[in-house]
């Protein structure tokens, strides 16, 4: 070395690399002759990103740098050049001088192995194919920390949330950089070394999965620690320099005065370890990975050791992990441990045991296991298993393996253990009888075919709606379709309970197509409906709903026929349609006038065995403009569950009739309350075996009438399927359905 002639804090360094000498400037206070240290030559690239080049410095060549830790991304140290050990070879490698060529192992972790987020728990699963087991550098059992007069204290009022907390005091620490196996082992997992008290925290944390956390214990007010929740307005700046809000749901490590920490992610710079730092404060904690979670994710700060609460951390590690670091931290900084500690435990739960069962183990796997070769299996991964019988091995999830929880989760460690690629594959058996299908699905299918068919579009809408269409249909407040099932976290106002009704949906349907000018609408919507059911899941129904509004033939060419409106007859032929679909001949139209959503005298009920399964008619003009439609529309509701209960008729097939057939017509005078069906019916029910067919086709009312009073004229058609029919043989026929007729509804034939 020799003195820069132009520069007074600099020096020239004469520089051996190997077999040649460099000319190097330097400035760093610890250059001197004999040292050993690292050189970057010129081509060189920094972490930096420079490029070492041959410059001038103050008029002098310069032949490379010499480089201290920090430039060369090894340590945040700037006390100058790197100081080797003097019986390294020169110009040899640096990598290869500090050994830091090595094999990198990457291992992909799903979120439920927290345990492996570890070095032991690698070697715990590396040590089950290799047939070893662990090794931990401290014993598992340790005896127990006394509480009794330590000079700090630590008090935990969020139980739930601080299941385990440890913490232990160390007297006459030496703040200083780590010994190199240290920081060598930190740099190849990529830590960035800072001191030998931060760097064993975090060799613990990496080597057990248990973050641990040093304080300066002379700057904690009060000598003592609060797991508490944070109060409102409180503040914190992080070891990274950022002031944080607070909220009352954080998680914080605090002192008789302050936060001086979030629990679980990031400690406080009002008690973080300097260089000044003589005795520290060391916590071994075990957090709720929820509330690390949620605390992370608020603050936008995720740190090594919130990665591994986030996940969960097993609490029995805490005492361990305190003892290897604090073995550490009396070895390489020559501190003493304070007699005794604080090891709180009372969120602590044990484990429940987990019965597997062996046949069902085999039956997943389709494996051939006893129970001895699967205990086997389990115990080399250290997880307690003992065999209760042939068939059943009594479980213990060990406190590491927090994602076992049923026995499902042990079946597939077996697996694991065994190793997938020495499961047989086989070909699962399939049967080639055609399945059984679901009839209300085959309904469903059916039923669409058929709505399409007579010109319906099919709309689906959401199961979610506003409370008020029970408002705007006018409901009673009694009504059934009152009774809603509230959503817990609805999307809107308008998305807040569960449909009881299709209808509502298709009349929002109908407005809006409304409003863009289609005023033709035929809309349907097969779907179901919920109705509260206690404290169960609520009931669901599958309904199917219609709505016809507009012109009866919209595309016709003929004006008369394409300015014809729907009527109510239009939806009854829609219905009969339906039911003729499912050859279902037991429903009976009832009319009614208690339908709370239809015109007077233009509702129908559906009645079968005794049920009501389904209504149609005109919408209420009130109903009608509560959704903003002011034109007749027309509606129908079936209760699709009740319709596929029903026995549908059985299809029979009958040759072509031979002989012709004959109509004679029956015309009779009955009161206006008597049913133009009840008639079909009672002549049907007569069974006459040469009625084939009645059918009517006028109704007439006025003069010579008298008031109350219609005529009714029905078209007979009698056939024979063995000759051919003489008027005679109708007569007599024709004479018993009269007078059945006559006498059954106080009836008298029309005079002509």
């Amino acid at each position: 070395m020799t003195p820069h002639p132009n520069a007074d804090k600099l020096v020239l360094c004469t520089v051996e690399v190997g077999a040649e000498t460099r000319r190097v400037v330097c400035g760093a206070p610890n250059a001197r002759v004999g040292l050993v240290t690292a050189i970057a030559l010129p081509g060189a690239v920094m972490p930096s990103g420079m490029t070492i080049k041959v410059s001038k410095i103050r008029g002098e060549t310069s032949e490379g740098m010499l480089c201290s830790e920090k430039e060369l991304g090894i340590s945040e140290g700037q006390g100058g050049i790197m100081e080797l050990p003097v019986d390294l070879v020169s110009g040899l490698e640096l990598v290869a001088a500090l050994e830091l060529a090595d094999t990198m192992i990457e291992v992909d972790l799903t979120p439920n192995r927290s345990d492996c987020a570890s070095v032991i728990g690698i070697a715990r699963e590396a040590g089950s194919f290799v047939g070893r087991h662990l090794t931990p550098p401290v014993p598992r059992e340790l005896p127990p920390l006394v509480a009794d007069n330590l000079p700090f204290g630590v008090q935990v009022e969020a139980a739930e949330d601080c299941p385990r907390y440890v913490a232990r005091l160390l007297r006459g620490v030496t703040i200083g950089p780590s010994p190199w196996w240290l920081r060598q082992r930190l740099l190849a997992v990529g830590q960035r070394p800072i001191n030998n008290v931060v760097d064993i925290t975090n060799f613990v944390m990496l080597e057990y999965g248990q973050p641990l956390h040093a304080f300066d214990f002379k700057r904690l007010a009060g000598g003592s620690l609060e797991v508490r929740r944070a109060r409102a307005g409180e503040r914190l700046q992080t070891l990274d320099g950022v002031t944080r809000d607070l909220t009352p749901e954080m998680l914080l490590i605090c002192d008789a005065e302050q936060p001086v920490a979030v629990a679980g992610v990031m400690g406080g710079a009002n008690s973080e370890v300097n260089p000044a730092t003589t005795e520290v404060l060391l916590e071994s904690a075990c957090f709720n990975p929820v509330s690390v979670r949620r605390t992370s994710r608020v603050l936008g700060l995720g740190t090594e050791a919130s990665y591994r609460f986030e996940r969960g951390v097993d609490p029995q590690l805490a005492p361990q992990a305190m003892e290897r670091a604090v073995r550490l931290l009396c070895e390489i900084t020559g501190a003493t441990v304070v007699a005794g500690g604080v090891d709180y435990r009372e969120g602590v739960k044990p484990r429940p045991t987990i019965d597997l069962r062996v046949s069902r183990t085999n039956e997943l796997l389709g494996l051939h296991l006893d129970g001895d070769a699967i205990v086997h299996h389990l115990s080399t991964i250290e997880i307690p298993a003992v065999k209760q019988d042939a068939q059943t091995i009594a479980v213990t999830p060990p406190s590491f393996r927090i994602d076992l929880e049923r026995e499902i989760d042990l079946v597939e460690e077996v697996a694991r253990l065994v190793g997938y690629n020495d499961i047989p594959t086989s070909l699962p058996m399939v049967p080639m009888s055609f399945p059984e299908q679901d009839p209300g699905r085959l309904m469903r299918q059916r039923l669409a075919t058929v709505m399409t068919a007579m010109g319906f579009y099919e709309a689906i809408n959401y199961s979610f709606v506003g409370a008020r269409h029970c408002d705007l249909l006018c409901l009673a407040e009694g009504h059934a379709a009152r009774s809603c099932v509230p959503l817990l976290n609805p999307l809107g106002e308008d998305q807040g309970v569960m449909r009881t009704l299709l209808l509502p949906g298709l009349l929002e349907n109908v407005r809006r197509n409304i409003n863009f000018q289609t005023t033709d609408v035929r809309l349907f919507e097969i779907g179901k409906v919920f109705h509260p059911a206690g404290d169960v899941q609520p009931h669901e129904k599958l309904h199917l709903a219609a709505v016809l509004t507009g012109r009866r033939q919209p595309r016709s060419p003929m004006v008369h026929f394409g300015g014809v409106l729907v009527d109510l007859l239009d939806v009854k032929g829609v219905v009969e349609a339906i039911l003729e679909s499912c050859r279902l001949t037991q429903v009976c139209f009832v009319p009614a006038s208690d339908g709370e959503l239809a015109e007077p005298d233009q509702f129908i009920r559906l009645v079968a065995a005794g049920k009501e399964v389904g209504q149609f008619g005109q919408l209420s003009l009130k109903v009608a403009k509560g959704f903003g439609i002011k034109q007749p529309l027309f509606y129908l509701d079936l209760d699709l569950e009740i319709l596929a209960a029903l026995p549908p008729v059985t299809t029979q097939c009958q040759p072509l009739a031979r002989y012709p057939a004959v109509r004679w017509d029956l015309a009779v005078v009955v009161g206006e309350e008597v049913r133009v069906g009840d008639l079909i019916a009672a002549i049907n029910a007569a069974a006459e075996p040469l009625v084939e067919k009645v059918e009517l086709f006028d109704i007439y009312r006025g003069k010579p009438m008298e008031k109350g009073r219609k005529s009714v004229a029905l078209s007979l058609t009698y056939r024979s399927n063995e000759r051919t029919l003489d008027d005679e043989t109708v007569g007599a026929v024709h004479t018993r359905v009269t007078d059945i007729i006559l006498t059954r509804f106080q009836a008298r034939l029309r005079e002509v």
